[in-house]
């Protein structure tokens, strides 16, 4: 058995050493907070101040910001256009051109309040050289060749009209290309539904005397009666009736002959 004075004195040499151990641990550990508190201030950034600017600019770095949105002057020129400035003179428009004179004796001069021309089925009353021209044009369009109106055209100024406008090239050409199908047939069966509806004698012993086909061009639309509207919807639509309205009177293709036998006109228009 150990002398109790022994034993004393181990357990105060123990109980020195953990307290020394407890001393030692307690300071890493303060340490150990200093250096984290350390730390800590280094890594926050300290706050920057801009350097003072100019009133109504920002910091020489910043991103610049857009100017505003301004909107569009308002134009005060007819027509919605810009003026242009005073020392610079506006540059000159060109004219519009000219729409084509659908004068003459293919257009329609329809009195509303004068007489109405004597509308006539009886193709034994026309004189011998308008009926010969109706029938060779009849006979040409039944072919379904348009060159067979060649010898009936003419040439110069014996050529009928075939527009309100200036015809360059080739006449039978130009027929051709007013055909939805591009050959002259659809052309030709509208010149012969024409010449086979009634006729109208205008001008007589004018300098303007014609036989006219169809009749519907010398009579105003709202003079048509029901039964002259169904020979009318035989050479126009329903859509086009409409259309010619505006226009009072009928504005489709018509053709007409000289009492002397000349193929004067074959147009569409007003």
């Amino acid at each position: 058995m150990r002398p109790k004075t022994e034993i004393t004195a181990r357990g105060a040499l123990r109980i020195a050493a953990l307290g020394l151990a407890a001393s030692f641990a307690l300071s890493l550990t303060a340490a150990s907070a200093l250096a984290l508190s350390e730390i800590k201030r280094e890594e926050i950034p300290a706050p920057v101040t801009p350097p003072a600017t100019d009133e109504g600019t920002g910091p020489e770095n910043s991103v610049p910001m857009p100017d505003p949105i301004q909107a569009p002057p308002a134009a005060s020129a007819p027509g919605g256009s810009e003026e242009a400035p005073e020392d610079q003179p506006a540059e000159p428009q060109d004219p519009e051109p000219d729409a084509p004179d659908a004068t003459g004796p293919a257009a329609p001069h329809l009195d509303p309040d004068g007489p109405l021309p004597e509308i006539v089925y009886d193709l034994s009353r026309l004189p011998e050289p308008v009926a010969r021209m109706r029938n060779l044009l009849v006979e040409a369009a039944k072919t379904g060749d348009i060159e067979k109106l060649r010898p009936l055209i003419g040439q110069g100024e014996s050529m009928p009209q075939l527009s309100f406008g200036e015809i360059e090239g080739d006449p039978i050409a130009f027929i051709k290309g007013l055909s939805g199908d591009g050959e002259g047939q659809e052309l030709l069966a509208i010149m012969e539904e024409v010449l086979n509806a009634g006729y109208v004698h205008l001008g007589e012993g004018t300098d303007e005397d014609l036989y006219v086909w169809p009749y519907f061009f010398g009579i105003p639309l709202e003079k048509l009666d029901a039964r002259q509207k169904v020979e009318l919807f035989k050479i126009v639509t329903a859509g086009d009736y409409e259309d010619m309205k505006q226009y009072g009177t009928y504005v489709f293709y018509r053709l007409g002959i000289t009492p002397d036998g000349r193929w004067a006109f074959f147009v569409a228009g007003d």
